[in-house]
């Protein structure tokens, strides 16, 4: 039976363990400064523990690595892709860590035929790259997708409506071979007001 959950509701998530976050977890009551990097998703971090053991992971669109490195922490082999991967740098040589530079959006997927136990996609929306994500899926691997959704115009950027996810638009494009475990669009307060949709799903083994 799907376990699916569309809706709107005001959140404000509570933070992993510390020591979930490795290193990189910013100390208590300090802020975001210019260039620092966010600590891990919470979501991302709930749903890690069900991707399967010393699995493979792709990290789209992965910024500056911080989901790249916690799941390298995990024993995860990782693919991290993005437009510019040198904030990445010092994971130069790292066993388990493959590192692709790539135009997303403006150049041909960059990863051929190749799928993952996992699939991560973070603060990231490029429509055209939907059957791409499905098909980076392995049979019975898990998608864990977040980004903002419409209503984060009131809070700030992202505010135009290409960037911004409809209600319910993640769970309709990966409802074919997928089971949904959850779909949910929540108005965050921490660490700052914003509105971000949320998809976690298995792929079909058949």
């Amino acid at each position: 039976m799907l376990s699916t959950h569309s809706v709107l509701r005001e959140t404000a998530p509570h933070p992993a363990p510390k020591e979930a976050f490795g290193s990189h977890l910013l100390p208590e009551g300090e802020g975001l400064k210019t260039g620092q990097m966010q600590p891990p998703s919470p979501f991302i971090l709930k749903w890690l523990p069900e991707v399967k053991p010393d699995g493979s992971v792709l990290d789209l669109a992965c910024g500056k690595g911080r989901h790249t490195r916690v799941c390298l922490e995990r024993g995860f082999e990782v693919t991290a892709v993005d437009i510019d991967t040198r904030s990445l740098g010092d994971l130069a040589g790292t066993a388990k860590l493959t590192l692709v530079s790539a135009d997303l959006e403006n150049a041909p997927w960059p990863l051929g035929e190749a799928i993952f136990d996992a699939v991560i996609v973070s603060n990231y929306l490029w429509r055209p790259l939907f059957q791409n994500i499905r098909d980076a899926v392995a049979p019975g691997g898990l998608l864990l997708y977040e980004t903002f959704a419409a209503g984060n115009e009131r809070y700030g950027k992202p505010s135009r409506p290409d960037f911004l996810l409809q209600e319910g638009e993640l769970e309709q494009a990966f409802a074919k071979g997928f089971e949904i475990l959850i779909s949910e669009q929540v108005v965050e307060q921490v660490p700052a007001p914003a509105v971000r949709q949320r998809l976690a799903a298995r792929k079909s083994v058949s």
